[in-house]
């Protein structure tokens, strides 16, 4: 795997240097820290990352903000969410702005590191406790969806389909990977292939999927 180029973007060096401790990896490359908004543009007038690891809470301009303009400015960037907020608001506010992930801080370093892999792939990554947060917000709002016929069957293999299953009921990583005696990486690699053979973007997209064409009772 090419070397992820990485910006911390976090106030507190205290933190900044955990993380740094944290996702040390011969793969990962931290390219620059910023604490603020000015220092993160600064920063980006010389160097381009792969990945802004990105705190909510950060004086001046906030960090859900700030991955907005970066969305708009620097499409190629790809901003992860590393916060203590897991309020719905904050959630969803994050998504809109364009993150490709959130993680809650007190997250392990083999999440901390698959998160970051998945999200330089080109996929989204959340944390467990924030994907269940996400997944039971929006499989509320589609309760009101009409089934459809659909050849899910063809197209999915029969863990696929257990495992779309599983993450439309509300299931996380975790849970899912006990459940069904495999690892969290396995789990999510079978989710992103689910989601690349479905032509699916999100994970949101992954559970109104199951629930459009019956692979949920809701």
């Amino acid at each position: 795997m090419s070397v992820i180029k990485i910006i911390l973007t976090e106030d507190h060096q205290i933190l900044r240097d955990g993380i740094k401790a944290l996702i040390a990896s011969r793969n990962i490359e931290i390219v620059g820290e910023a604490s603020t908004g000015i220092e993160l543009w600064k920063l980006l007038e010389t160097e381009i990352p792969d990945i802004i690891l990105m705190d909510i809470s950060l004086p001046g301009t906030s960090g859900i903000e700030l991955t907005r303009l970066i969305s708009e400015r620097f499409p190629l960037i790809k901003v992860l969410i590393l916060s203590m907020f897991t309020d719905e608001s904050f959630i969803n506010q994050a998504i809109k702005a364009g993150a490709k992930g959130y993680l809650h801080k007190n997250t392990t370093r083999e999440e901390m590191l698959i998160a970051i892999e998945s999200v330089y792939a080109g996929n989204e990554f959340y944390s467990d406790n924030i994907s269940k947060i996400i997944l039971k917000t929006y499989i509320e709002k589609a309760k009101t969806h009409s089934s459809e016929i659909n050849n899910t069957h063809e197209i999915l293999s029969k863990r696929e389909i257990e495992i779309l299953k599983m993450f439309a009921e509300g299931f996380i990583n975790k849970e899912i990977a006990d459940r069904l005696f495999i690892s969290i990486r396995t789990v999510e690699s079978h989710k992103n292939h689910i989601m690349q053979k479905l032509n699916l973007k999100t994970q949101v997209e992954l559970v109104k999927y199951a629930i459009r064409h019956n692979l949920v009772i809701i």
